[in-house]
């Protein structure tokens, strides 16, 4: 997008009055920092490969599988169907 949109621009679009809060929100976000967006030097989250636990299968007890299957009771090939949750 190489052309600003203003508040009014996108007030207008929506078909919205403009907002003290709003304009006060677009004026912070003009005046933040961008210029070392890219630059990340907090790598105190980051972990190697070697700290991650080896991926196991677990045997459930048959008393918590079978709780699952009564929330989820229909099948299809051997795996349990879940009702869709998101709609487009």
């Amino acid at each position: 997008m190489s052309k600003i949109m203003t508040v009014d621009i996108l007030s207008s679009i929506k078909g919205a009055e403009p907002s003290e809060s709003v304009n006060q929100l677009f004026e912070v976000i003009k005046k933040a920092n961008t210029s070392d967006n890219n630059v990340n030097t907090n790598h105190n989250n980051a972990v190697t490969l070697d700290d991650l636990r080896e991926d196991v299968v677990i045997d459930s007890p048959q008393a918590e599988k079978q709780i699952i299957i009564e929330n989820f009771p229909k099948e299809k090939n051997g795996f349990l169907v879940v009702s869709k949750v998101i709609e487009e």
